[in-house]
């Protein structure tokens, strides 16, 4: 691990950000426009700390970014820390985690129930099975699960709120075509795979039985 601190913010806000963080440890400074080449330097340096702006921590890219750092093992020993360049603000989003000794017994989490972005369902939602594209404007994204009404998916394509999408799902019995609105999205960098958007797709036009027959095909067992 490091004992330098990466800081990363608007490229105008950079210099005081570092002002801010001055400690005499080495430093290095990404715009917020390489928040990827900032996290591929985090991989490789383990920095001891990581100074997000604090407009940047709560947009997509920035949320993204944080979460990808908590969930790395790797980068347990970072911390990740808020930093406002116009104001004293300063919090620690995940503090560095203590090594777990042997003879200490460890809390297992339970599984976190799946967030549902938009609320309560106006109809049940089947999980479908791995591998299952649909096309979204003409771009290709996995199908998460489906219902009559409203779709989540994984896509390469930027999706956000309120776009309005056409959407094709074919198979062996024939394609399925309709509009939808984007309810919600977010940014993710998973590790290892490239970065992606997922979002939930209000059907705005489906055919209800179609989609049903659809769902009961590839849905996950």
């Amino acid at each position: 691990m490091s004992s330098s601190i990466v800081i990363i913010g608007p490229a105008d806000a950079l210099p005081s950000l570092q002002d801010r963080l001055e400690s005499g440890a080495e430093m290095h400074s990404f715009p917020d426009s390489d928040a990827l080449e900032a996290l591929d330097h985090i991989i490789r340096q383990r920095p001891r700390i990581i100074a997000l702006e604090r407009e940047f921590s709560t947009s997509s890219r920035g949320t993204a970014l944080i979460n990808r750092i908590k969930d790395d093992p790797n980068l347990a020993e970072c911390e990740v820390r808020i930093v406002a360049h116009d104001s004293e603000f300063s919090r620690v989003a995940a503090a560095p985690k203590r090594p777990v000794h042997a003879a200490t017994a460890v809390a297992v989490d339970e599984p976190k129930a799946a967030l549902d972005q938009t609320g309560t369902r106006r109809a049940p939602r089947v999980r479908i099975a791995d591998g299952v594209e649909v096309l979204i404007d003409g771009n290709t994204a996995i199908l998460v699960d489906l219902s009559v009404v409203g779709a989540q998916v994984v896509s390469g394509t930027v999706l956000k709120p309120n776009q309005r999408v056409r959407l094709a799902l074919s198979d062996g019995q024939g394609v399925i075509r309709c509009s939808g609105a984007v309810a919600w999205a977010s940014f993710e960098m998973p590790k290892g795979l490239p970065t992606r958007y997922r979002a939930g797709v209000d059907l705005l036009n489906a055919n209800a039985e179609a989609l049903s027959g659809f769902t009961e095909r590839h849905k996950r067992h």
